[in-house]
């Protein structure tokens, strides 16, 4: 059986390890709040810099496009069936979201 000495020594080895939890438990919130401050800034200064830069994006993107349609007339296809799937794919969810909606 314990006696009280070992008792008392385990429940502050027990304390030691809580308050240790809560501390290490605090930095983790504290660096989490850090982290989305900071993508948050991130996702802000990309966003004004399209919203400012619209324009010259777009231009590249046709720009891009009409390269890699000169080079690859293969490749534009490819995307346009993908994008094409994908559109068939999203029209066929919502019709089946609605079916079970209406259901």
């Amino acid at each position: 059986m314990n006696t009280e000495a070992e008792l008392l020594i385990e429940i502050n080895f027990l304390k030691n390890e809580i308050q240790m939890i809560k501390d290490e438990n605090q930095a983790l919130k504290d660096e989490n709040i850090k982290l989305t401050k900071q993508l948050e800034n991130y996702n802000n200064s990309r966003k004004t810099y399209y919203e400012k830069n619209k324009e010259q994006v777009k231009e590249k993107a046709k720009e891009g496009l009409k390269k890699l349609a000169e080079e690859n007339p293969e490749k534009i296809k490819q995307y346009r069936r993908n994008a094409y799937l994908k559109r068939k794919e999203k029209k066929q969810k919502e019709s089946e979201e609605q079916n079970i909606e209406n259901i």
